[in-house]
């Protein structure tokens, strides 16, 4: 009994060790490829490797900058005083409209009445003068002065005029005249708009050459007079985004203040010259401000719209989609399932992981933006 246990686990054995073993996995088969096309066989595992996006038309493209508002100014005017003294009364306060001539402050200025009192002297002089010539004429009529006597008045007269246009030009710089009673110094606007700062209380002394001086504190305008709803605004470019800018391109402009509102502005100057340590170029936009909700000197975030007629023309892919090779680019497009042909491309700036396509790809086709580097090799292995 024991040995026919034995030979039937002998038996046993052998059947097993003589059964078949299973065929081989078939190897997948090899991709086809003819000049810059691959393709590739139904459910070839090689294309889990691959992702295809479709090209989007490009309806705008941005480029995103930084810029600070500053006050515009062709419609701002800092006054300083022309006259020395101390401040008797202010006339407005910020944000107050302001008119061509409105009185801004007053000023008690010796500098101001000895010129209203030059003008006043002048002008009495003048008509001395005018008197004695008149009189002096008319007594060489009558034989009764000499000629030297004529031409010594002349001269005095021609001299005290000269001296009285020069008073009153004087004068008239300050804003005043010999006929006015004010014995203070009226400081005026020269701009209509509005008082948007002001550095100057009752009380404090004051001089011309303030604009002169070399501590900030002295060198701040008494008053800025401006129209807060047109600002400036200066962006440094660098020199990348330089070529997407022109007169008159649009701007976006957003604020940390007001996070859900974009104020509209243009590109109005291109400067001529980069910063040579910063690599930018200072361009100035204009922005319109009308509810003033926009501040002097607020930094703020800049989107400029490309050129639409440009940017109609373009796709837009992923970055990942394109390489290079030589000097120039290329990219793959899936022109049928499985298929796939490598195409030389022109391409823009990228921007946020975007790069803008404008002669290659159209709208639509379908584009390898993963792998597309696997599909080089098969085309090119030398590459």
């Amino acid at each position: 009994m024991k040995t026919m246990k034995v030979l039937l686990c002998f038996l046993l054995g052998v059947a097993a060790g003589c059964s078949p073993k299973p065929a081989p996995y078939p190897a997948p088969p090899a991709p086809a490829v003819e000049g810059d096309s691959v393709t590739f066989a139904t459910n070839a595992p090689q294309l889990a490797s691959l992702t295809v996006e479709a090209a989007q038309p490009r309806q705008f493209a941005v480029t995103h900058l930084t810029g600070r508002l500053y006050w515009n100014d062709d419609a701002t005017v800092r006054i300083f005083t022309p006259v020395a003294g101390r401040v008797l009364s202010t006339k407005v306060d910020i944000g107050d409209p302001v008119s061509i001539g409105a009185p801004l402050a007053l000023i008690d200025s010796p500098d101001f009445a000895q010129a209203r009192a030059d003008a006043l002297t002048s002008d009495g002089n003048l008509g001395s003068a005018q008197k004695a010539y008149e009189r002096s004429k008319l007594l060489l009529a009558h034989g009764a002065a000499a000629q030297k006597d004529v031409d010594f008045a002349q001269a005095a007269f021609i001299a005290a005029q000269a001296e009285h246009d020069r008073a009153e030009a004087r004068l008239a710089n300050y804003g005043g005249s010999d006929h006015s009673t004010n014995t203070a110094y009226v400081l005026r606007s020269p701009l209509a708009g509005v008082l948007v700062d002001k550095n100057i209380n009752p009380g404090q002394e004051v001089r011309p050459d303030q604009m002169l001086a070399n501590m900030p504190a002295l060198t701040a305008p008494l008053f800025v007079v401006s129209d807060p709803t047109h600002l400036w605004l200066q962006i440094d470019v660098p020199e990348s985004d330089l070529s997407l800018l022109e007169p008159k391109e649009r701007l976006r402009i957003y604020t940390p203040a007001f996070p859900d509102k974009m104020f509209d502005g243009t590109v109005s100057r291109i400067g001529d010259t980069f910063d040579p340590s910063t690599r930018t170029v200072k361009v100035r936009g204009e922005v319109d401000n009308p509810q003033n909700l926009l501040k002097a000197e607020m930094y703020v975030t800049v989107d400029v719209v490309e050129n639409p007629g440009q940017t109609q023309k373009a796709v837009e892919i992923s970055a990942k989609a394109t390489f290079m090779k030589g000097n120039n680019y290329y990219l793959f497009v899936e022109e049928s399932p499985g298929h796939f042909v490598r195409r030389q491309v022109t391409l823009g700036l990228e921007k946020d992981g975007k790069v803008p396509v404008f002669a290659g790809v159209s709208p639509g086709q379908r584009v390898v933006t993963e792998g597309c580097l696997l599909l080089e090799a098969l085309v090119d292995p030398t590459s």
